[in-house]
């Protein structure tokens, strides 16, 4: 079967305004931070590329800026009361577990989940959650951790959020702002020496073009596809990430790695979900990479690229080369 490719991309990627950069020191590979909005978010977007990175020797440390604490319990088997009255410990040991299978480090920011406002009208926020937050305080909490692990390339949201969850708007918002200042040494300085990361990327996972891949496939094959209804209710008015890509980084091997980081989530996942509807194989046939939006680069590269790290001075053998 042959794999359609999204549309020509929305918006162009265009270079950054140059900024001082530390490239990799001889030796060392690139690091990579991916900053998400709860537990589970780093297991359901983009967790193959990270698995493949740190398995090539990268280090990669995943941000969650909240404990996920009003997240729905969306399995039925975890639907207990001794899981709701320990909801805080329950998904603070999920996520310790994914992390272990992913291999990445993990960092807690500290904040306190939103929850998804649903009705209309929709109810208001409660107070003290991240999306009613400081920005200022967030940001500067975010700001101390890329200092203090010194990525070379950041991955987060759009602005959109992925999906228009108060928590992943409010993550783009201090991701953005992390990014201008990290490197600048009158920002937040008790947060550490400035450290400027080269690139910058939104992930984007739920593109029409990538459903609609998976569900001719499952046709083809004689099967009902799971995702007929989502493909009939997907809003027109609603834009096509899929259209912003720019970046498609193979790591269909690290699939299965990435599955079991989602149902170490047991009380967000169910292992019934339409996240396993399509087998392994066909998903690395038919769509094998995770896909990114590059934003912001210090470093000459160009697009389309294969590789998050593409462009990124590293030493090989003695010899100073660019990765990708």
């Amino acid at each position: 079967m042959t794999v359609e490719e999204p549309a020509p991309m929305a918006t162009q990627y265009t270079p950054s305004a140059p900024r001082p950069v530390q490239p990799p020191a001889p030796g060392e590979r690139p690091r990579l931070m991916t900053v998400h909005a709860h537990p589970d978010d780093e297991s359901s977007k983009g967790a193959a590329t990270t698995a493949r990175y740190v398995d090539e020797g990268h280090e990669v440390m995943v941000v969650t800026c909240t404990g996920g604490e009003r997240g729905s319990i969306l399995n039925p088997a975890m639907d207990r009361p001794d899981v709701l009255e320990n909801m805080t410990a329950v998904r603070n040991a999920e996520m310790a577990r994914a992390a272990e299978i992913l291999g990445v480090q993990h960092v807690w920011l500290g904040f306190v989940d939103s929850g998804l406002p649903e009705g209309d009208p929709k109810p208001p926020l409660p107070e003290g959650c991240f999306a009613l937050g400081d920005v200022e305080e967030q940001t500067a909490a975010l700001v101390k951790v890329i200092r203090e692990f010194r990525p070379h390339v950041i991955v987060t949201y759009d602005e959109n959020g992925g999906y228009p969850h108060p928590d992943h708007i409010r993550t783009h918002v201090i991701s953005m702002a992390a990014w201008e200042a990290a490197g600048d040494p009158a920002r937040f300085p008790e947060a550490g020496a400035p450290w400027q990361p080269m690139k910058l990327y939104y992930g984007h996972g739920f593109s029409k073009a990538r459903l609609e891949a998976f569900h001719n496939a499952i046709v083809e094959s004689g099967q009902e596809s799971p995702y007929a209804e989502w493909l009939e209710n997907w809003k027109s008015d609603r834009p096509d990430p899929g259209t912003r890509v720019t970046t498609k980084v193979p790591c269909s091997d690290w699939f299965g790695r990435r599955d079991d980081a989602l149902r170490a989530h047991a009380t967000q996942i169910d292992p019934d979900s339409r996240f396993f509807f399509t087998p392994l194989e066909v998903q690395a046939r038919v769509w094998p990479t995770e896909d990114y939006e590059l934003v912001q680069s210090l470093v000459d590269t160009e697009v389309p690229e294969d590789d998050l790290f593409a462009g990124i001075p590293v030493e090989v053998g003695g010899e100073r080369r660019r990765a990708g």
